[in-house]
């Protein structure tokens, strides 16, 4: 895992992003097809709910000054009291029931020493070493997922968000910081900027007028979602965290990005471990089906990495 406190000295970092709180924006991310909102939900997203927290167990919490040394985890998809569902196409069918209590992430870390480390460092390196390299994920990126996570189960303790979740957001917003040609540095930072589509009330996205003077996203006139998690400025304004504990928040540095992300999904969602405030997060970022379904097949599949 590349060492998170290399922190070169920092370009003007500012743009924010993706439809992460503009309702029925759909379509954020650059790449993607137009994706019209719908009005029904998919039953089987509940799975999801199942595996969050069983996912979340896998990434280790690291004393301080032990750094390197596993204390549990397994990676499993599922824990008691829940089974996944067989996954046809995009959509899984499972019982949204809620899970036992995952077991197996301990440490002896303080909740203190946990809200002040970089949440790079906060997972054990050898878990992110082979997760990454069995899920085809950047090690910088599950890093950042894997300890937002472990940071938000410490200041979010009732939340159960899995880093599953996290991974499969930023898969599919900026296929974890690469999108487009994009490069993930060792100090977490996504370059060139990864700019949505102007959301100007075109074929299948909202009109959201700029909120910021295109400080972030260098539109004056619409907003675009920013970064590798895909914030509009107007959420990224309200929710912004300093992942990387630098004393700044960027939208185009995935430690930063990703905390953000997980303290909004928690925010909005309640408790993610179950099939409703699983789902009511993931509309909150981008309210369609199809969004739902391409996030939920992701995280699912994420679960199973061991």
């Amino acid at each position: 895992m590349t060492d998170p406190s290399r922190r070169p000295s920092r370009r003007a970092r500012a743009r924010t992003s993706d439809p992460v709180g503009a309702p029925g924006a759909a379509a954020s991310s650059p790449s993607a097809a137009p994706r019209p909102r719908l009005g029904v939900w998919p039953v089987a997203t509940g799975v999801l709910a199942v595996l969050g927290v069983a996912a979340l167990t896998a990434a280790v919490l690291v004393p301080t000054g032990v750094r390197g040394s596993a204390t549990g985890g397994t990676g499993a998809a599922t824990t008691a009291g829940a089974t996944p569902g067989t996954t046809t196409g995009r959509t899984t069918s499972a019982s949204p029931t809620a899970p036992a209590p995952g077991t197996g992430a301990t440490s002896t870390a303080t909740a203190a020493d946990v809200q002040d480390t970089p949440v790079a460092e906060l997972a054990d390196p050898d878990w992110v070493a082979r997760i990454a390299a069995a899920g085809d994920i950047p090690e910088r990126a599950l890093a950042a997922y894997a300890g937002a996570a472990l940071a938000v189960a410490d200041s979010h303790p009732g939340c159960g968000l899995g880093w599953n979740t996290l991974a499969a957001i930023g898969l599919v917003e900026s296929e974890h910081g690469t999108l487009g040609g994009a490069t993930l540095d060792d100090d977490g930072t996504v370059s060139p900027s990864i700019i949505g589509v102007a959301l100007d009330g075109g074929d299948g996205v909202a009109a959201v007028s700029d909120t910021d003077g295109g400080t972030l996203d260098g539109d004056p006139v619409w907003d675009h979602a920013v970064g590798p998690m895909q914030f509009v400025p107007a959420t990224w304004a309200q929710t912004a965290q300093d992942g990387d504990r630098d004393g700044e928040t960027d939208v185009n540095q995935i430690d930063d990005a990703v905390l953000s992300a997980a303290v909004h999904l928690c925010e909005v969602g309640g408790d993610l471990s179950v099939a409703e405030g699983w789902i009511a997060a993931i509309a909150a970022y981008n309210d369609s089906v199809e969004y739902n379904n391409r996030v939920a097949e992701a995280a699912e599949h994420y679960a199973t990495l061991t």
